[in-house]
């Protein structure tokens, strides 16, 4: 009853949904997968009966199942209520809701509520999968308890962080990078405090739990018993100052929801004005492509995207300064990267969520604005359209793109790195980086809802990357009996071909698309298994290979034909 009527509408419209049922089953089947693939991995074919194992398996599934989900509730969250409010002012709908009779209190909690309403819906359906590992042996119910609490928590507070940059911001793109960002800003800054203070002290252990992934850690050793705490309390601090920051995020987007907005429609009223004092101002010169001109000439992402650059250089600085003042024999994080390759690996990823943030909503925005319909009967091509997005997006992203090369660029000046492997790894990330950019673009041309569009394309990155790296968590495990278990990771890869298939295919398949979806993976995965065995021509040659091809097989379509790319026309057959 706090949310009000537009919670009650979401939780009363989303059930009649056949793709709710398929997400919640799915995302279950997913898990299961993940069990099988894992006990192919640790077992094989052999018939396991001593119990020991069978509670080291368990407690091996449960540690992964835990940070995965952990992972996914902080990511969706925070995805779901950026989204759907920034939805409501590219439409303009925003401005209707503040007209109405809701009270502040009301639209704030309605659009959370109703945000994480599939993320709960999830969470809660996972605990049976929980209960059944606990079954196994090796983690206790009270394992299971914290970590669902620690999840929920942590949902909850990125969820309020989303809504908050949401209801502040106007641009969609700047909502999703200041929302992506703040959440790495704020892990970083707590293992920063805690790094000053000490690990060991109370007020370092109090701001520690503060970090919900050192919680979980936490919670998946309860043997830890560092700082005289045992993992219960770690958990119980962690989900009471985690919701201590979710109800603060909360009481600061109520009190200056009607601050913040409607600040475009004031902006537009401005406009207006000039115009009828008579006020003209002087024009500006356009290029012969004006989708290009658009992109790199004019504020088309929001005057703040400064701030969004300067926070990322500050994360590469922090990234820099922690890798400069780790020792050199330390050891490799995870056992699989050293601490060079882990903080470009980091800045690579987030550079890639934001170059395919930018990618998407540079389409959506179009369309919500009413403006891409306009464009399809206009002179422009397709082909101009799509590079002047392409090269827009590449071009405002280029301190994305150059930082991360700069960083391994300097490791090439100190001999660390040969100029071989800094040629491998320029060629693998810039292909990476096409990818994330051209895959925003084809979700934006195949969903039709902002929305979807959005929680598609950076979903799909995000599962890339989980999948990778479950992917080589498991090779680790079944280090010398790898050969032997390469089978078990068929089912793994395969899933992830059908959910890239159905991602890539939604509106326009086309054969290059299903080759594409059913080759990326087993590409991957060759490289990931490259990597772990020192190799390094093979590894960029299958990432080039692979994504470029992908990368190729989105846009061939887009530059052909609007209709095509649209999906409102087939496909020859034959």
């Amino acid at each position: 009853m706090l949310a009000g009527p537009l919670f009650s509408r979401e939780a009363l419209t989303v059930p009649r949904q056949l793709s709710h049922f398929l997400i919640r089953s799915g995302y279950i089947g997913a898990f299961f997968v993940l069990m099988y693939t894992a006990a192919q991995t640790t077992f094989g074919w052999q018939q396991v009966r001593n119990l020991g194992d069978i509670a080291r398996f368990g407690q091996l599934v449960f540690q992964v199942f835990a940070v995965v989900q952990l992972a996914l509730m902080i990511f969706f969250s925070v995805l779901f209520a950026a989204g759907n409010v920034a939805q409501e002012k590219d439409r303009r709908t925003m401005l209707l809701l503040l007209m109405t009779d809701l009270r502040d209190r009301e639209l704030v909690l309605g659009k959370l509520c109703s945000s994480l309403l599939l993320p709960c819906v999830l969470l809660t359906a996972s605990i049976p999968v929980f209960v059944i590992i606990q079954m196994l042996g090796g983690i206790s119910p009270q394992q299971i308890t914290a970590a669902i609490a620690i999840s929920a928590a942590a949902g909850l507070v990125a969820g309020t962080w989303g809504s908050l940059v949401a209801f502040w911001r106007e641009k969609t793109f700047q909502t999703l990078a200041i929302s992506l960002i703040g959440i790495v800003l704020y892990l970083g800054l707590v293992e920063g405090v805690v790094a000053i203070l000490g690990a060991g002290s109370n007020l370092g252990l109090l701001i520690g739990t503060g970090n919900p992934f050192r919680a979980m850690f936490r919670v998946l050793d309860p043997l830890d018993h560092s700082g005289g705490l045992n993992f219960i309390e770690v958990a119980l601090r962690s989900v009471g100052l985690l919701a201590a920051l979710a109800l603060v995020n909360i009481v600061v987007t109520i009190l200056r929801v009607r601050v913040w907005n409607p600040s475009r429609t004031l902006g537009d009223m401005a406009t207006l004005d000039e115009k009828d004092r008579g006020v003209v101002r002087p024009p500006r010169p356009v290029w012969n492509s004006p989708v290009i001109w658009r992109e790199m000439m004019t504020k088309a992402y929001g005057r703040k995207v400064i701030v969004i650059k300067l926070a990322y250089v500050a994360i590469a600085a922090a990234a820099g300064y922690s890798v400069y003042s780790t020792p050199a024999n330390s050891a490799l994080v995870l056992g699989m990267v050293s601490p060079v390759g882990a903080a470009f690996i980091a800045l690579s990823l987030l550079s890639m969520m934001l170059i395919n943030a930018q990618g998407v909503t540079a389409l959506t925005s179009e369309r919500d604005t009413g403006t891409l319909e306009l464009l399809l009967v206009t002179d422009i091509s397709a082909k101009e359209f799509i590079y002047g997005k392409l090269g827009g997006v590449l071009y405002n992203s280029k301190e994305l793109i150059l930082i991360p090369l700069m960083f391994m660029g300097w490791y090439l000046v100190q001999g660390v790195l040969t100029l071989e492997n800094f040629t491998y790894i320029a060629l693998g990330f810039l292909a990476l980086i096409l990818f994330a950019g051209m895959l925003g673009l084809h979700s934006g041309l195949s969903y039709s809802i902002s929305r979807t569009a959005i929680a598609n394309s950076l979903g799909t990155m995000f599962f890339l990357f989980v999948g990778i790296f479950i992917c080589m968590i498991l090779i680790l495990q079944a280090r010398a009996s790898f050969g032997l278990q390469l089978p078990s990771f068929l089912v793994f890869i395969l899933g992830g071909s059908l959910g890239l298939w159905a991602s890539l295919t939604h509106r326009n398949p086309s054969p290059a698309l299903t080759l594409a979806a059913g080759i990326l993976p087993f590409c991957t995965f060759y490289a990931i298994t490259s990597f772990l065995l020192g190799q390094t021509l093979g590894v960029c040659l299958f990432v080039v290979a692979a994504y470029g091809f992908t990368t190729v097989a989105m846009l061939i379509p887009a530059i052909s034909e609007y209709d095509s790319a649209l999906g409102r026309s087939e496909m020859p057959k034959g």
